[in-house]
């Protein structure tokens, strides 16, 4: 647990040199001893400018810790920043270098600490190290702040609820009705929601003998990519594609004898939060699968032996880890809950790209509404050449128009060269993706490569971001396309992103230290 200073466990006092100014917020103490009472360990994570403008001593600022330490307690690290912006240091937030150091401090990695502050710096150093960002938002938080902010709570103890609330929430409390001999896990939609889905998969799978997996046509690259799965049926379902066929009677027959013929033990229906799995539960029953587990808002009756519920705004890995574990499965020790590839499927870099190190720019999506614009990339392109970076822009077979126009501003052209696990071999030698909410944003998570996400909020931040990998997040968080999920952009002009400046992907890229020679 990394922590912010000011605002967040002491009132605000600007430049304070002084112990006796010193305030706790209110519940501090209590919220914190909760954290040290779950085993978690505590860093404070600070900008201090006065330092450099002279405002107060490296002994004064020690005084107020010491003081901070009195009233919340210990903690197992202070880490301090004692720069101005004018240094251009690597550790004053919005950099991640504090986040890193206070990792190591801790002994672990960024990507396993949460990181609570009050402005969007707090939250732009943890996403920068790949750690979880919470912003409690205060009377100097900005709106956009708290718009681009993933994950917000009312105040700390609101936040330290949640955080534990979460821990717990991918742990078993009970384990399956004896040995799992066959597991069928249900992901259907698109390749980026199969790869999210992929940490529960392996929990699961680390509890049965064999997994068998069902997707529709649209995620199938994506599945054969996945660790832990053993078999794969391909069905389209008609309740969850986005243009779906006609429920044909037939069909749902032959997929009921398909699912009875896997001699399953038990199901877990993994869905996105707007989705049901009721439907597909329905046929579950009817081919005789005995215990069914999904997440369901909507009353189940008999359909469903677990009825699990979450919370809006978990991260999709985390809401399908929940499922899991109410399932009474959980990822083995040693495997983190990170994003994964099968190493022996993922095709080789072609050697004519020359070494690793460039920068892949993917501008396109399967929802158009989730695509930077053309021009938008282009101009992207012709900046990241302008600074010295490789750039390969990569696109589907559909997308070669776009492709082609984009590289030539700068970069190669690789629209409709590759498929799933081809560009999967591309982003895991890159230095960096710039990339919207699409699935080689979750290529480039499961491979550790940063992102620079031009996410349109059509779809929550929280939930559909790049998920544990370090991440620079540009765009309109406030545009009017929030939270519509739409698939095809509802506003002229694609205001989310056609005010992203191009210097600013290179600013990100400078913050998530890729060099222009490819080093990270």
């Amino acid at each position: 647990m990394l922590l912010d200073r000011d605002g967040t466990l002491i009132e605000d006092v600007p430049y304070n040199g002084d112990p006796e100014k010193v305030r706790p917020v209110p519940g501090a103490r209590a919220a914190l001893d909760r954290l040290r009472a779950a085993g978690l360990r505590l860093a404070v994570v600070t900008n201090q400018s006065g330092l450099a403008r002279g405002y107060f001593t490296g002994e004064q600022m020690r005084a107020v810790h010491a003081r901070v330490e009195e009233l919340l307690g210990r903690f197992d690290a202070w880490l301090v920043c004692p720069h101005d912006d004018e240094d251009r240091c690597d550790c004053r937030k919005p950099a991640p270098g504090l986040v890193y150091a206070a990792a190591r401090e801790l002994g672990t990695t960024a990507s396993r600490c949460v990181m609570v502050g009050d402005i969007g710096r707090d939250v732009a150093a943890a996403l920068a190290a790949g750690a979880t960002g919470v912003l409690v938002p205060t009377p100097v938080t900005r709106p956009e702040e708290i718009a681009a902010a993933g994950w917000t709570a009312s105040d700390l103890p609101a936040a330290v609820d949640e955080i534990l609330r979460r821990q717990r929430a991918v742990l078993p409390t009970t384990p399956p009705d004896g040995p799992v001999r066959t597991a069928l896990v249900v992901r259907s939609d698109s390749a980026g929601d199969v790869l999210v889905t992929g940490p529960a998969i392996r929990a699961v799978a680390a509890g049965a003998q064999r997994v068998v997996l069902l997707c529709g046509p649209r995620g199938r690259a994506a599945a054969d990519l996945l660790p832990g799965v053993d078999e794969i049926i391909e069905h389209p379902l008609p309740w969850i594609d986005s243009t779906p066929e006609p429920v044909d009677p037939e069909d749902m027959r032959s997929l009921t004898a398909r699912l009875g013929a896997v001699d399953a033990d038990q199901a877990v229906v993994f869905t996105s939060f707007h989705q049901s799995a009721l439907p597909l539960a329905l046929l579950l029953r009817m081919a005789g699968i005995g215990r069914i587990a999904a997440i369901s808002d909507d009353y189940p009756g008999s359909l469903l032996d677990v009825r699990h519920r979450v919370p809006v705004g978990v991260p999709e890995p985390e809401r399908a880890l929940s499922l899991a574990a109410a399932a009474g499965h959980r990822l083995p020790d040693g495997d983190e809950p990170v994003l994964r590839l099968r190493h022996d499927v993922v095709a080789e870099r072609p050697s004519d790209l020359g070494d690793p190190g460039y920068v892949v720019l993917h501008p396109g999506s399967a929802a158009s509404s989730r695509a930077c614009p053309p021009e938008v990339a282009t101009r992207i392109a012709a900046a990241l050449t302008a600074a010295g970076h490789r750039v390969l822009v990569t696109g589907g077979p559909n997308e070669r128009a776009v492709t082609a126009r984009v590289a030539a501003a700068g970069g190669t052209d690789l629209g409709g060269r590759t498929d799933l696990a081809g560009l999967a071999g591309i982003v895991a030698d890159a230095s960096a993706v710039v990339v919207g909410n699409t699935g080689p944003a979750h290529l480039a998570a499961a491979a550790g490569v940063p992102v620079v996400s031009l996410f349109a909020p059509t779809v929550p931040f929280g939930q559909w971001g790049p998920y544990r990998v370090p991440t620079v997040r540009l765009g309109d968080a406030s545009a009017p396309c929030r939270d519509t999920r739409a698939a095809s952009c509802p506003v002229p002009g694609h205001p989310c992103l056609s005010d992203v400046d191009p210097g600013a992907v290179v600013d990100a890229l400078r913050m998530l230290a890729v060099g222009n020679g490819g080093g990270r």
